[in-house]
């Protein structure tokens, strides 16, 4: 026989807010017939009668109800992001492109000061399988100009070129994506000391190892939850919220400030959260606006203060160092309090 399904539990400004979305003739209707359904819902009412009210179907109210269970009433009002396509254009292939944009047409052999998007289009279709990016040979015009474009590059338009490329510029920009995709421990290897401090210096270093920190920091009193592992993925994440869910008393709500990563918004992860209703409500950044999330910022601080200044000789060590700093930090907390409020802010 298949469970009942657990009851909403809405708040007092949560249910104002519904009630104010309900009737608001500017929201959207999808998100008027999501409110409608959550409150009917959270009133008791069966599914047979919310689907006849709303004028509905039973997989739409379901999967409304499930979401407010999973993610909080708010956040479930929103469609949740998709993973989409996968891009068929990866993000060496795109700095390769840059680089080419960059560099004046006269260094491959043709007679002209500025690049045309023909010509350059048809170099690149011509060249990329020779350095290995077979996904460009069939580039068309218009995906050249929006990667050039997000990068405020106009090839055409470019008539001084003061930066010198070396011939080394290929490995060069892979190792600049690699350093962006991860972060990177290098195991020390045999040299001098410096050699060993620089995470990027020559081409015989050791392979590295990455390492990633998930975290969380209460808001109200300053402690830090993390966890530490090879990869961040949905098994991660979800160990990460069973960390979390022990250090707080059953009947609290847990409000969880995070971005937009797969792993958050998972098959894996939300069958978690099924088993644990009105737990979490999650309330997600916006794209490029990692900031607000204080974790970040604490972060940043670990890094500058131990990865720099530590040298470790193994990645065990590393991870040992690391709680160490955690439960340095936890031993005394700082509540965090941003200088400006909402109140202070105008929109322009």
């Amino acid at each position: 026989m298949k469970p009942k399904k657990a009851k909403l539990f809405l708040s007092d400004k949560d249910k104002k807010r519904l009630e104010n979305i309900a009737v608001d003739p500017t929201a959207s209707p999808s998100k008027i017939q999501r409110a409608e359904i959550l409150l009917l819902y959270a009133k008791g009412e069966k599914i047979v009668k919310i689907t006849e009210l709303v004028r509905g179907s039973r997989t739409l109210v379901y999967r409304t109800i499930d979401k407010a269970l999973e993610f909080g009433a708010i956040q479930s009002l929103a469609d949740l992001r998709r993973t989409g396509r996968s891009r068929k254009i990866n993000d060496g292939a795109r700095q390769w492109i840059l680089s080419i944009a960059g560099q004046k047409p006269t260094a491959f052999g043709y007679n002209a000061k500025t690049w045309t998007y023909t010509r350059l289009v048809q170099h690149i279709q011509n060249n990329s399988a020779t350095y290995g990016h077979h996904c460009l040979r069939k580039i068309s015009r218009s995906q050249v100009h929006d990667i050039l474009n997000k990068n405020d590059n106009e090839p055409h338009r470019t008539n001084y070129y003061p930066q010198r490329r070396t011939t080394r510029n290929e490995e060069k920009s892979a190792n600049i994506l690699h350093v962006y995709k991860n972060l990177q421990i290098v195991e020390p290897f045999s040299g001098n000391e410096k050699e060993q401090n620089n995470p990027t210096n020559g081409a015989d270093q050791q392979p590295s190892v990455p390492v990633t920190i998930l975290g969380g920091i209460d808001l109200h009193t300053g402690k830090i939850h993390v966890f530490i592992c090879d990869k961040h993925g949905s098994n991660e994440f979800i160990r990460l919220l069973k960390i979390i869910d022990k250090n707080y008393p059953e009947d609290w709500i847990i409000r969880v400030v995070l971005d937009n990563h797969s792993s958050h918004l998972s098959k894996a992860t939300r069958t978690y959260l099924k088993t644990r209703p009105n737990r979490f409500h999650f309330v997600f950044t916006p794209k490029h606006g990692s900031w607000l999330n204080l974790i970040e910022s604490m972060f940043n601080k670990t890094t500058d203060s131990l990865l720099q200044h530590t040298k470790t000789q193994t990645k065990d060590e590393l991870i040992s160092n690391i709680y160490q700093v955690i439960e340095a930090i936890n031993q005394s907390p700082t509540t965090h309090r941003r200088q400006y409020t909402a109140s202070d802010t105008t929109i322009i």
